[in-house]
C-alpha cells in the first residue's frame, strides 16, 4: 500500500480551447489516511490549504476527516474551477484538548488540475523529539461534470442518515443475549427449520459422485454414447480379443523413464512454524503464502531450475483472455506475451493412490480457476474407463500391475483422455485437470511425451497416511461409485476396493520428475506438508496458494443478504442506510435461526461487510465472533450511488444501456464491475476454504451472487442474474461428497 493518485488525462493540457470545455467541470478530490495508532492517540486528521473550502491556511477552519474504519480516515470535497491549483497539508488535532495541532512535515502537497505534483510520500507527524508518526496517504482527483455532482449530492441529501454503527470494532463478540431479541412473536421461528426450506434454482439436493461431473469422451459425446456395461469386459480382469486388438492399434509409446526426466531433490517441511526464509526472499519468482493457524508450511526444492522460466516473446499467441479483471487479466496478458510456447496451456496431472481425495481436489481446483475467469475443464480417467469398458464388471484383478491386458486397457483410456484434453486446449482451453492415479513413472512419462510442445504439465500428488480418512473414503467410494452400483453386498464391495488399492500400492512410484506439487496429509485441515518443485508463473502460484488453504473437512457456510433497508424500500442503489421495520424483524429471525442451526458449533463465526445495514442485521446474533470485511461491501455504484435505476435511465441513458448490454463487465462511473467484485472477493474465498468451522456471511446482493457462483460452479456470465432474494438463507454444505445447497426463506 502507498500513496496513489488518479487524474483526468485531459486536465494537464494548457490549450485555451480545452480550458473552455472544462470551464463547467469541477475537481472532485478524495483523500484517505491510514494508521492503526491514531485511535489510541485520540488525534483527528484534518486538511487545510490554499482554497477557502479547506480553510485558506487557517488551521481553525480546517476540514475534519471522517473515520471510515478503525484505521482509515476519509474526506472528499469539490474544488471550484477558479482554484485549479490547490496547496494543502494534513494536520492532526487533539480530540479533547486545546493543545496546538500537529502539521505534517515536508513541503506542501500541490494538486494542479487534478494532478499531484512531486513524488508521492507518507504523511509524517512529529509528536515529540523522538516520536514520529507515519501515515499512509491515498489521494485521488477527478474532474466531474456539474450534473454528476448535482445528482450525487441530491441522492446523498435525500437519504442521509447518521451511521449507527460507527465505532464498532472490526472484530467483536456479543456474549450475552439482548433483552427481547427473540421474545417477539413476529421474530420467532418454528422448532423444525425444515419448515422454511424452499426449492433451490440449482437442482443438487443430494450427493453427487464428483467424477460424473467431469468431461465426457469426445467420441462418445458426439455419438450420444452412455454409461453402460461393455460386452467385452469380464469380472476376471481380462479383456476380449476385439478390445485387445483395438488397444494395440493405438500403440501407446512409453519411453524409458531413466532417459527422459531426471530426479530433483526435495526439501521437506514437517510442522507449522514462523515464516521461513524461503518466504522472505525478494525474488519475484517466489510464492508468498499466508500460513494461518493450522495451515501447512511451504517447502520447495533447491533445484537450480526452481521458479525459473525461459522468457521469450511469442507474437502468435492466440489464447483467449479470461473473463476477468485486475491481477488475473494482467497475468493472462503476461502469460501470453512471455514464456515457452507450451506454457500457454497448463495441465494439472493428479497422482496418488485410490481413496486419497484426488477427484475431490480436482473438482475444487476446477471450480476455483473457473471462478477466477480461466477456461478450465476436469478430465477423469475413471469416467473414461467406465464409458469404454463398462461399469460393475471389473474386479480388483483388472488393476494388478502384472496383468498386461488390464494395464494396456488402462493406458488406452488414459491416452484417450489426454488426447481429448490436449485437443480442447488447442481449441482455446487454458487449464486441464487430468484426474487419475498415474501411479507409475511409466504412465507419467507417457503423458509427458504426449504433452511435449503442446502444454506444460504440473504433477499434483496427494498423499494421505491417516488410516481413518482412507477407510472413510473407501466406504464413500463403494457407496457412490458406479463401479459398485450393482454390488448388493456393501462389505464385499469394500473388500474388493481394498484389494484394488493393494494392487496399486505394489506398483506405486512417488513423483520425483518434472514440475510437481505434493500435498501430504492435507485433507484433514490440521496442517500437513506441501512440497513444491520447479513451479513458476502467476497461475501456478495461485494454484499452490489455493491448495495450501484447502481441505476436505465438512462444514456449512450460510449466505444471506442483510435485512431490508430503507434504500431497498426506496429502490435506491447502494447507500449506507439503516434497516426498515421488516429488516429489523429479519435480523431477529436470523439470530434465532443461527442459534438453532449452529447450536452445537460454537467455533462458528459471523462475517459482515462494513456497511451498517449488514452490521445491524447481525446485531442480534450472540455468542459468536463477528468480523467485518471491507471485501464484503456491496458493489461500488460510483456516481450512481443513491440513485434509482429509473433516474439512471432518465439522466444517464448511455450508462443505463451499457449496463444492460453487459452487466458482468459494466463498470459504474468511478465505481466497480462484477469482475472487480470477484477480484476483491478472492481472499474471502481462500479464507472460506481454509475455515474448518461454519461461517455465516451477511453481505449484499452483488457480492453474494459472486460467492454463490463459486460454490455452485456456475459460469461467470450468469452471475448478474442469480436470484439472491432478501430474507433468505442459502446454506452451502462443503464436504467429501461435493457441494450441496439448501435454501431457507424466513419471511417474505
Amino acid at each position: 500500500m502507498g500513496t496513489g493518485t488518479s487524474k483526468n488525462s485531459s486536465s494537464s493540457s494548457h490549450g485555451g480551447e480545452e480550458r473552455e470545455d472544462q470551464a463547467g467541470g469541477q475537481l472532485y478530490v478524495s483523500l484517505k489516511m491510514e494508521n492503526h495508532k491514531l485511535k489510541g492517540k485520540q488525534l483527528i486528521p484534518h486538511i487545510f490549504g490554499s482554497a477557502p473550502i479547506v480553510g485558506s491556511w487557517d488551521s481553525s477552519n480546517s476540514l475534519s476527516m471522517e473515520r471510515e474504519s478503525t484505521s482509515m480516515w476519509e474526506l472528499s470535497f469539490v474544488v471550484p474551477p477558479n482554484h485549479e491549483i490547490l496547496d494543502f497539508k494534513f494536520l492532526l488535532k487533539p480530540k479533547y484538548t486545546s493543545t496546538p495541532c500537529i502539521v505534517e512535515e515536508g513541503p506542501n502537497r500541490i494538486l494542479t488540475g487534478g494532478t499531484l505534483q512531486g513524488d508521492a510520500r507518507l504523511a509524517l507527524f512529529r509528536l515529540s523529539a523522538d516520536d514520529v508518526l507515519e501515515c499512509q496517504v491515498f489521494i485521488k482527483a477527478d474532474r466531474v461534470s456539474p450534473f454528476d455532482l448535482a445528482a450525487s449530492w441530491r441522492a446523498y441529501r435525500e437519504n442521509l442518515q447518521p451511521s449507527t454503527v460507527r465505532g464498532i470494532p472490526d472484530i467483536s463478540i456479543s456474549s450475552a443475549p439482548e433483552t427481547g431479541a427473540e421474545n417477539g412473536s413476529s421474530a420467532s421461528l418454528e422448532l423444525d427449520l425444515e419448515h422454511y426450506v424452499v426449492p433451490s434454482p440449482v437442482a443438487n439436493s443430494g450427493p453427487i459422485y464428483t467424477a460424473n461431473l467431469a468431461e465426457t469422451p469426445r467420441s462418445m459425446a458426439s455419438s450420444g454414447g452412455s454409461i453402460g456395461s461393455s460386452p467385452h469386459a469380464s469380472r476376471s480382469g481380462d479383456v476380449s480379443n476385439d478390445t485387445t486388438a483395438a488397444i494395440k492399434d493405438m500403440e501407446v509409446s512409453v519411453p524409458d523413464p531413466s532417459k527422459v526426466y531426471s530426479h530433483a531433490g526435495v526439501v521437506k517441511s514437517k510442522s507449522v512454524g514462523a515464516l521461513s526464509s524461503l518466504q522472505k526472499q525478494e525474488s519475484q519468482k517466489n510464492i508468498f503464502v499466508d500460513r494461518g493457524v493450522g495451515s501447512p508450511r511451504l517447502a520447495k526444492s533447491p533445484s537450480a531450475s526452481l521458479f525459473t522460466t525461459d522468457l521469450k516473446l511469442d507474437s502468435e499467441r492466440k489464447n483467449a483472455i479470461p473473463a476477468a479483471a485486475g491481477a488475473v487479466a494482467a497475468a493472462a496478458v503476461a502469460d501470453q506475451m512471455l514464456g515457452p510456447k507450451e506454457d500457454r496451456h497448463l495441465a494439472i496431472v493428479l497422482v496418488g493412490l485410490p481413496a486419497r481425495g484426488k477427484t475431490f481436489t480436482a473438482a475444487k481446483l476446477t471450480r476455483y480457476l473457473r471462478w477466477l475467469g480461466h477456461d478450465t475443464k476436469h478430465f477423469n480417467v475413471g469416467k473414461y474407463r467406465r464409458l469404454k469398458l463398462g461399469t460393475n464388471q471389473l474386479s480388483a484383478d483388472f488393476f494388478r500391475g502384472d496383468n498386461p491386458e488390464g494395464l494396456e486397457a488402462r493406458n488406452e483410456v488414459a491416452a484417450l483422455a489426454m488426447e481429448d484434453m490436449i485437443a480442447w486446449m488447442q481449441e482455446g482451453g487454458q487449464v486441464g485437470i487430468f484426474d487419475a492415479t498415474n501411479s507409475t513413472r511409466q504412465r507419467r512419462n507417457m503423458l509427458m511425451k504426449m504433452a511435449e510442445g503442446r502444454c506444460k504439465i504440473i504433477f499434483l500428488e496427494t498423499i494421505c497416511n491417516d488410516e481413518r480418512i482412507i477407510e472413510r473414503n473407501i466406504r464413500l467410494k463403494v457407496q457412490q461409485s458406479p463401479d459398485y452400483a450393482e454390488e448388493t453386498d456393501f462389505e464385499a464391495g469394500c473388500r474388493d476396493f481394498r484389494n484394488r488399492l493393494a494392487n496399486y500400492e505394489k506398483a506405486y512410484e512417488p513423483v520425483e520428475e518434472g514440475s510437481y506439487i505434493k500435498m501430504i496429509d492435507m485433507v484433514s485441515g490440521h496442517g500437513g506438508q506441501i512440497q513444491v518443485n520447479n513451479i513458476s508463473g502467476y497461475l501456478p502460484g495461485r494454484i499452490v496458494f489455493f491448495l495450501v488453504n484447502t481441505h476436505l473437512r465438512p462444514r456449512p457456510i450460510l449466505l444471506t443478504r442483510h435485512g431490508e433497508s430503507l434504500d431497498n424500500v426506496r429502490g435506491r442503489i447502494g447507500g449506507d442506510s439503516v434497516l426498515s421495520d421488516a429488516g429489523e424483524v429479519y435480523a431477529k429471525k436470523l439470530a434465532n435461526f443461527v442459534e438453532k442451526r449452529l447450536k452445537s458449533e460454537r467455533a462458528a463465526s459471523i462475517w459482515t461487510s462494513t456497511l451498517q445495514r449488514s452490521i445491524l442485521t447481525a446485531n442480534h446474533i450472540v455468542g459468536f465472533p463477528k468480523i467485518q470485511w471491507r471485501s464484503l461491501d456491496e458493489i461500488n455504484a460510483g456516481v450512481c450511488d443513491g440513485m434509482t435505476y429509473g433516474e439512471v435511465k432518465k439522466n444517464m441513458p448511455e450508462e443505463y444501456e451499457s449496463r444492460k448490454k453487459d452487466k458482468l463487465r459494466y463498470r459504474y462511473p468511478r465505481g466497480e464491475s462484477y469482475l472487480d467484485v470477484i477480484q476483491r472477493l478472492e481472499p474471502v474465498i481462500i479464507e472460506l476454504e481454509r475455515q474448518r468451522a461454519p461461517v455465516v456471511v451477511v453481505s449484499h446482493q452483488a457480492v453474494l451472487r459472486a460467492l454463490y457462483a463459486y460454490f455452485a460452479d456456475r459460469p461467470l456470465k450468469e452471475i448478474p442474474d442469480f436470484e439472491v432474494p432478501l430474507h433468505t438463507i442459502i446454506e452451502i454444505q462443503m464436504g467429501v461428497s461435493g457441494v450441496q445447497e439448501k435454501r431457507y426463506k424466513l419471511m417474505d
